[in-house]
């Protein structure tokens, strides 16, 4: 079956940097697109951005642009986020995810949490 897990989320200081991993099992890997998403406490889910099945295309939110990094390693079925000049409004709940079927599946997530 379709596992995502996250790891690499902690507590970090305003302006610190963290590197987010998502270990993919039970699927193509090598043929879908990535995406980050997150959940802040009380608010919505919130889409970070995404990358290419081939990593050569990345797409970020407005609110991330500049700061985070997406890549990934095929011949390890993993996925990477990395965060730089963290800010408290990045605290979250950071999910990695892929569309199978139609259906969107994600991790269990990892928190972040940024301390101002």
């Amino acid at each position: 079956q379709v596992q995502l897990v996250e790891s690499g989320g902690g507590l970090v200081q305003s302006g610190g940097s963290l590197r987010l991993s998502c270990a993919a099992s039970g699927f193509a890997f090598t043929t879908k697109a990535m995406t980050w998403v997150r959940q802040a406490p009380g608010k919505e889910l919130e889409w970070v951005g995404d990358i290419s099945s081939r990593g050569d295309n990345t797409r970020f939110s407005d609110s991330v642009k500049g700061r985070f990094a997406m890549s990934r390693d095929n011949t390890k079925n993993m996925v990477f986020l990395q965060m730089n000049s963290l800010k408290p409004e990045d605290t979250a709940v950071y999910y990695c995810a892929t569309s199978i079927a139609g259906q969107r599946k994600k991790g269990q997530g990892t928190q972040v949490t940024v301390s101002s």
